[in-house]
């Protein structure tokens, strides 16, 4: 589990293809301080699987699946990364509750800079606009943020200077792609009330089971 608070700006020091699936390799000094083969660390808001450690750098397994639902896989050397480690037990929780289970991909469609924050607007699939709303959160990239203004496929957030000097939010331009994860509350209140693929009658089994 995460928090969306954003730790270090690291980079992708190489990527090999393995056919249905690649390998990372990723430089983040910080994060890997006290990693060692099987922790998890968030890029881009994806959790990944250490898989080594070496000299401030770690390296993960990337699979299709992941591939094909994050923008991991438009990554190349030189690529710059937002990276956090998950959260500890009885640390604060600085940000909201984030799996690090990208949802989709989004585009960034425009940049509107203020003078000490900037607006960003970000197109969405519509599968996912159920889930976001004025003043909610939402997981960009990795990074926790507060959902300015919602439409029925897109949603704006406002940066502060902090955010758009130690994140890749300061530097992604209109047309690129980014990671998005919807609250995962939302999903479960989704279900649990028979919408989707839920069913109204399994929570009216789950009252008389208390029973």
């Amino acid at each position: 589990m995460f928090t969306g608070i954003v730790e270090e700006l690291g980079e992708v020091a190489a990527v090999e293809d393995l056919g249905d699936s690649s390998r990372f390799r990723l430089r983040g000094p910080v994060v890997t301080e006290d990693a060692k083969h099987g922790d998890s660390i968030a890029v881009n808001g994806v959790c990944l699987t250490v898989v080594d450690t070496a000299d401030g750098e770690f390296t993960a397994d990337v699979m299709a699946e992941t591939l094909n639902r994050s923008s991991l896989g438009a990554l190349s050397a030189g690529s710059r990364v937002n990276l956090e480690r998950p959260m500890a037990l009885g640390g604060r929780l600085g940000g909201h509750l984030v799996q690090g289970h990208v949802d989709g991909t989004g585009t960034l469609v425009e940049r509107i800079p203020g003078e000490h924050w900037e607006i960003v607007k970000i197109a969405l699939p519509a599968a996912l606009s159920r889930y976001v709303v004025e003043k909610g959160s939402i997981t960009v990239d990795g990074v926790s943020l507060t959902v300015v203004e919602v439409g029925d496929d897109f949603f704006t957030i406002s940066l502060i200077p902090t955010t758009l000097a130690l994140t890749t939010l300061g530097i992604k331009k209109a047309g690129d792609p980014v990671n998005l994860e919807v609250d995962v509350l939302a999903k479960y209140v989704e279900r649990l009330l028979g919408r989707g693929t839920g069913d109204l009658k399994d929570l009216d089994e789950l009252k008389e089971m208390d029973r």
